[in-house]
């Protein structure tokens, strides 16, 4: 009798425990450090739907743009770690930004919890068809003949698009002209009207106007050849050490149970990767990269490693 009573009672306390690490309990916000429409909101989107349709709870996407993505970031970092606010973000608020602001609002590794990667996107080098170049290699030998007479577009300073070409500058020793935007596609016809010679945008930017003959594609900067763009070879393909895909992944305050971390970690897992969702991705020329948060942390590490001497040789800061 007193046997049958325990295992009860154990059974009882396991299911109590697993309902209180269970996700989610209660409607949920999602913050976008940045404005609706722009990728980190398509993004999460698409996985709001997943999640109220296959969960029946409210997923709210909720946008809050500003700082290079630090003041969306932080509004996740100051929130309660009970499971009702997770957060979207990208290499910039999470690993690049220390580099840049002298302060930030957060500590990134002490104030935020990471639950998984999500997608990547890989960018794309390509230069006005005026310029005469036809490959990577090509274009680093004209721009080390002519170092600071080609200039280049980003969307912004410290933005990856303006590291990448920082960094190709650096590794071919020779100098490029920032030319920073306020958007991808504000660059890209600074590109095609020949106001700036080159750029290193989300391929998402720069495939869809290879059709008007005015621009070329030369390179990805993927450490490996892109799947949605497997004819186009990577910098690296052409000597040029340098890797820069554009990435982002899930967050959440620091100090959310384990549990509840898991919870989240499976269902956002299952949501990136369904067929429905893949198909969306695919069409904006991502992928998904579902990880553990330990291998989320690496990531943002070897950001760090990686662009700390290119942010100190350019001398590049915001603040």
């Amino acid at each position: 009798m007193k046997r049958s009573i325990v295992a009860a009672l154990a059974v009882l306390f396991c299911t109590f425990s697993a309902t209180a690490q269970g996700w989610p309990t209660t409607p949920v916000r999602i913050i976008v450090p940045f404005a609706a429409g722009a990728t980190p909101d398509v993004v999460a989107r698409l996985i709001a739907e997943y999640l109220h349709d296959k969960l029946l709870q409210p997923f709210i996407v909720e946008n809050k743009p500003g700082a290079s993505g630090n003041t969306g970031t932080d509004a996740v970092a100051k929130a309660s770690p009970d499971g009702s606010t997770i957060g979207v973000s990208i290499g910039g608020p999470l690993a690049i930004n220390s580099l840049l602001f002298n302060k930030l609002p957060y500590d990134p590794r002490k104030d935020l919890g990471l639950i998984t990667m999500l997608v990547t996107q890989p960018s794309a080098l390509a230069v006005n068809a005026s310029l005469g170049v036809n490959s990577a290699g090509e274009l680093v030998d004209l721009i080390k003949r002519n170092p600071g007479r080609y200039s280049f577009g980003s969307i912004g300073t410290g933005s990856l698009s303006q590291l990448a070409m920082a960094a190709i500058a650096l590794k071919s020793g020779t100098q490029l002209v920032h030319v920073p935007f306020s958007s991808s596609p504000q660059a890209m016809t600074a590109l095609i009207r020949n106001d700036v010679q080159m750029v290193c945008l989300p391929a998402i930017s720069v495939v869809p106007q290879l059709g008007s003959g005015a621009i070329k594609l030369l390179a990805v900067s993927t450490a490996e050849r892109s799947a949605l763009l497997p004819g186009i070879p990577t910098l690296k393909e052409a000597g040029i050490d340098v890797e820069a895909d554009a990435w982002m992944g899930l967050i959440a305050p620091a100090g959310t149970p384990d549990g509840m971390v898991e919870s989240m970690r499976s269902l956002v897992t299952e949501a990136i990767t369904s067929r429905t969702i893949r198909e969306k991705l695919t069409a904006q020329l991502m992928e998904p990269i579902p990880d553990t948060p330990a291998d989320f942390r690496a990531r943002i590490d070897a950001d760090i490693a990686r662009w700390t001497p290119v942010i100190e040789a350019a001398g590049i800061k915001i603040d």
